[in-house]
Formats: C-alpha cells, sequence, structure tokens
C-alpha cells in the first residue's frame, strides 16, 4: 500500500473518521429501535433481533460481494474505484436505505424496515472495507495502529450517543413514553429524514475533500478452495432468513400438525423454528473447523484459509462480534422483566448507552499503550481515564434527561477493567485470554442473580469486548505473509456473528421458558454471550500453541487498531 509518510494528513484523517462515528451511532441505536419495533409490531424475541440479522448480515453480503467479483476479474475493485470513492459510494447507498426508511416505516411493513437496514448495512460495509486501510496509510506504518485506535474511540462516541439520541427522538422524555404510536412514527421519520441528509452532506464533503490518493499494488492472491466454505456459509446465512417459511413448511407436513387450528398450528411452528436457526450456527462453525482439517491434508488453492490462525480467528471475530451485540440487541426485552426492574422502552436509553459506553472506556484505557509514556505515567493513565471516560457517559446521559444515580455503582465494574489491564499486560494472548474469562465470569453472575447487579454483571461485558478486537486480529493474521490482505478480508467478513448470534439468542429466550426454575426465557438465553466469551478464552490458548508450532514469538505480535 502506497504510505503518506512525509506529509502531516491530520484533517484528511479528521475528514474520514466521521464515517467511523456514524457506524457506532447506527449500530448502537439499534439497541432501542429493536424493542421499540417488538412492542409496536408485536413480534417475538427472535423475529425482533433479525434487525441485526439484516443490519450485520449486509456488511457480510457486501463484503463476500466485493470479494468474489474481485477474484472473478483478479482485480482489487475497491482499489480500482479508489478509497475515496468508495466511501462516497458507499455513503450514497446508506443515504438510500435511510430514506428508503421512511416509506417503510409508513407502511407498517417490518420486512421493509428489514431490507431499509440492509441497504443502509451494504452501504457501510462499502464505507468500512475503504476506510479502514484509508487510515492506517494516512501517516507512518508504524503508527498506523494509533489511528485506528482513534478513528474507533470517535467510533465509540458514535455508539454513546446513538441510544441516548434515538430515545429522545422517539419519547422525548420518560414521561412522554405512553406517546400515541402516529408521533412515534414521525419520530422516526424524521430521524431517518436528518440521517440521509447527514450521509449526503458528508458524501459530497469528501468530494470536495483534498484526500491523498491512496492505492494498494498488492496482487489478489487465487484460493479457489476457499469459495465453498464462504458459500456454505452463505447459506446458512439465507437458512436464518428463511426461518419462518422452512418452519411453517416442515410444520405442514408433520403428522402432529395435521388438523390442527390456527393457534396450535402457530405454536408448532415456533416449536419447529429453533432447529433451523440452531442448524444455521451449526453449519457455520462445522464448516470453518472442517476448513482447517482439509487445509492441513493440502495447502494448494487455500490461500489464506491453509493456516489454521485464520480460520480459528474467523471464529474468534464472528463470536466476538455476535456476543458483543447480542448482550446489547436482547437487553431491552430483559430489562422489562420484572425481576430486572420493569423498564418500558423509554426507560433503558441510560443502560443501552452504558454498555457501548463500556466500550469506550476498555478502547480509551486500551490507546494508552501506544503513546511513548514512562511506565509509572501510563499507569497512572490506566487508573484514571476509564474513570474519565466513565464520567463521560454519566455527563452525556445527565444532559439528555436521565438519571445517573442508580448508574453510580458501576464504578465497581470499571475498577475491576483496570485491575484486568494490568494483568493483560497489554499482550494479545494474556489480554485475550483475561478478559475471555471475565467475561464467563460476569455472564455467570448475571445468570445466577437479578436486579441491579444482573444488569451491571452483563452490561460489563462491555468492558470485556471493548480491546478483543485488535487481540484476535493480530493473532489471526500472525504469519500470513503475502495472504495478510486476504485473510484480514475474511475477518471483516466475519462480522456476521453480528448478524447470527442475536437471533440466536433471540429463538432460546423464545423457546426456553422454564427450562431453569426461576429463569424467564430471556434470562436464561444470556448463556450465549458466556458461551461466546468461553471460545474467545479457548481460542487465546489454542492459537498461541499454533503459532509456536509455527516458530512465532508472541511476545512481538503487536496490537493493531480497534473496531
Amino acid at each position: 500500500m502506497e504510505q503518506n509518510n512525509s506529509k502531516n494528513y491530520g484533517s484528511a484523517l479528521y475528514t474520514l473518521i466521521t464515517v467511523f462515528f456514524f457506524w457506532g451511532f447506527l449500530a448502537a441505536s439499534n439497541g432501542i429501535f429493536i424493542p421499540f419495533c417488538k412492542t409496536h409490531f408485536s413480534l417475538t424475541q427472535f423475529e425482533s433481533q433479525l434487525i441485526d440479522f439484516t443490519f450485520y448480515g449486509g456488511y457480510f453480503i457486501g463484503s463476500l460481494v466485493l470479494y468474489f467479483a474481485s477474484q472473478a476479474s483478479r482485480v482489487d475493485i475497491l482499489n480500482k474505484l479508489g478509497y475515496k470513492n468508495g466511501i462516497i459510494l458507499g455513503l450514497v447507498i446508506s443515504a438510500i436505505g435511510a430514506l428508503g426508511m421512511v416509506p417503510s416505516v409508513n407502511s407498517g411493513s417490518f420486512v421493509l424496515i428489514l431490507l431499509s437496514f440492509f441497504v443502509i448495512a451494504i452501504g457501510f460495509s462499502l464505507q468500512q472495507t475503504a476506510a479502514n486501510p484509508f487510515v492506517i496509510a494516512l501517516g507512518p506504518p508504524e503508527t498506523g495502529s494509533n489511528r485506528l485506535n482513534f478513528a474507533g474511540s470517535i467510533n465509540n462516541i458514535g455508539a454513546l450517543l446513538g441510544p441516548v439520541v434515538v430515545s429522545v427522538v422517539l419519547f422525548g422524555s420518560a414521561s412522554a413514553a405512553s406517546a400515541a404510536a402516529d408521533v412515534k412514527i414521525s419520530s422516526i421519520n424524521n430521524l431517518y429524514f436528518i440521517l440521509a441528509g447527514l450521509f449526503i452532506a458528508v458524501a459530497v464533503f469528501f468530494w470536495f475533500s483534498n484526500l491523498p490518493k491512496v492505492t494498494s499494488d498488492e496482487k489478489i492472491e487465487s484460493s479457489s478452495k476457499a469459495n465453498t466454505p464462504l458459500l456454505i456459509i452463505f447459506v446458512a446465512f439465507l437458512i436464518i432468513l428463511a426461518a419462518d417459511p422452512l418452519s411453517a413448511y416442515t410444520a405442514g407436513i408433520l403428522p402432529s400438525g395435521k388438523g390442527l387450528d390456527p393457534a396450535a398450528f402457530a405454536a408448532l411452528i415456533l416449536s419447529v423454528k429453533p432447529y433451523f436457526v440452531y442448524l444455521a450456527l451449526a453449519i457455520i462453525v462445522f464448516t470453518l473447523v472442517g476448513t482447517i482439517v482439509a487445509a492441513g491434508k493440502g495447502k494448494q488453492g487455500w490461500g489464506a484459509m491453509q493456516y489454521p490462525q485464520l480460520i480459528l480467528g474467523m471464529i474468534a471475530i464472528f463470536t466476538y462480534v455476535g456476543t458483543e451485540v447480542t448482550i446489547q440487541s436482547n437487553m431491552g426485552a430483559l430489562l422489562k422483566q420484572p425481576e430486572f426492574g420493569g423498564f418500558d422502552d423509554s426507560a433503558i436509553a441510560p443502560y443501552i448507552s452504558l454498555y457501548w459506553g463500556s466500550l469506550m472506556i476498555g478502547r480509551f484505557a486500551g490507546s494508552i499503550g501506544a503513546f511513548n509514556l514512562s511506565k509509572s505515567v501510563k499507569n497512572i493513565l490506566t487508573v484514571i481515564v476509564p474513570f474519565v471516560a466513565f464520567g463521560v457517559i454519566l455527563m452525556v446521559n445527565y444532559l439528555s434527561g436521565g438519571t445517573v444515580a442508580n448508574l453510580l455503582p458501576y464504578a465497581i465494574c470499571v475498577l475491576v477493567l483496570i485491575v484486568a489491564f494490568f494483568i493483560g499486560q497489554q499482550k494479545p494472548v494474556r489480554t485475550l485470554t483475561v478478559f475471555g474469562l471475565l467475561g464467563v465470569a460476569f455472564m455467570l453472575i448475571g445468570l445466577f442473580t437479578t436486579g441491579t447487579v444482573a444488569t451491571f454483571a452483563f452490561i460489563s461485558g462491555g468492558l470485556c469486548c471493548s480491546i478483543m478486537w485488535p487481540s484476535i486480529f493480530s493473532l489471526s493474521i500472525a504469519g500470513l505473509g503475502k495472504y495478510t490482505s486476504q485473510g484480514s478480508a475474511f475477518l471483516i467478513m466475519m462480522i456476521l456473528g453480528g448478524s447470527i448470534l442475536p437471533p440466536v439468542q433471540g429463538i432460546l429466550a423464545d423457546s426456553s421458558h422454564n427450562v431453569v426454575p426461576g429463569l424467564s426465557g430471556i434470562h436464561f438465553s444470556y448463556i450465549v454471550p458466556a458461551l461466546g466469551f468461553a471460545y474467545l478464552a479457548f481460542f487465546a490458548w489454542k492459537v498461541s500453541r499454533e503459532l509456536i508450532k509455527q516458530g512465532i514469538n508472541l511476545d512481538h505480535v503487536e496490537s493493531s487498531g480497534g473496531h
């Protein structure tokens, strides 16, 4: 990649990071929009999670199409288009999706709303594929991770503000929770008109901005055998998309479905649906595991997938993004349970904001090691910065009219994060192990308790997720050599986890009532992120052994930018 070493492109960087803000803002605001749609459209928990399914599925489909098109043409299409033009095109596509949301919401069709989310995400996929290497290229390569960490921080600011702003737009104040449906629909229209206008405005700004020309001269590496597992994963994606019609068809041909009244038949469909959702998840996991075995028998034609660390990392990115997203996506339904406070839709924003703010806390603290500071100063800042970031979260919620007193005890969780940072010592394997095990511990505390303790335990999953992406990414591409670029593209595709795991948790919530005495279905469903954190801790151990076999010294593996 052509690096810009001699010039100061600070203004270009500040221009570029605006798109990072949008990604965080819209992704986090889904945590408010999902419970609203569930109530407004009378959806099941699984159906409500289709918002995240289509949103993160758009990332996967966009990346997949770009990959296959580049493979077929043997030309890096995005590189030929230009990173700047790629971002502009992505912004225009997202604007079209945002404008499409207005007639979709007015029509009362949840399917059209999902389609609009998908179009927005396709645009985001193109923006992200172009923006990440663009940020790295805006200066010396040795400081590329610093720039990505900075961009990631802006992403987190968007994620912090998203739930608060959308909640105010939808509900005004807490006392307006019972506002008429047509008022809320009008508010949604205004929100997406504003977003569409901002997308277009930023696209125009990019068009006239004097951004440097960034190109890549990397050759597209052929990997014909890798196409098969990617296509199988795509089929699994379609299975979840078609879970409802597949379940209805299956229920219709089952002997137990003959002669049932509509209500009983609907119940039968609901009992069949989990099998298709779990099947899709199993297909994805076993396909990737099978790829490790197949590539081990002969590396020719597998490209980057010939390396076990990459496949393990693809599963890890899938698990990490899915875990990060599903914790907050299902939290709205959880907080409505009597044992968790019985909150209504208008009152959950501070908790969703705190969750995404937790990722900001961790990432700001994690970026301290990137600066040339003495060890004592770094230690002091590692203690101070997380609490300063926590204070910013409290201030944002206070200024939006929310009550912050009930969030203050979360400072204990922030203190636990600080201790974990000192144990991890900025080393990828140790950091990932510590935060993976800590995530399991937090999820188990949440599963075995209720009320504020359980709520804060689940929200603390955000603290654990905060700095996992850099560790997973750097460990996964270590030793890939000329296949590094291709391996990075495969890892980005595994953002698909944000599309798959929320519906998996949603279907588990719908179908697991009374599985454990005293636990509601939505409460029990948090076993999903607990298992996710467990795999991430396992990945840290397993990938370290794989890399040692290849003679790679883990002490010199450096973390790269955040997601």
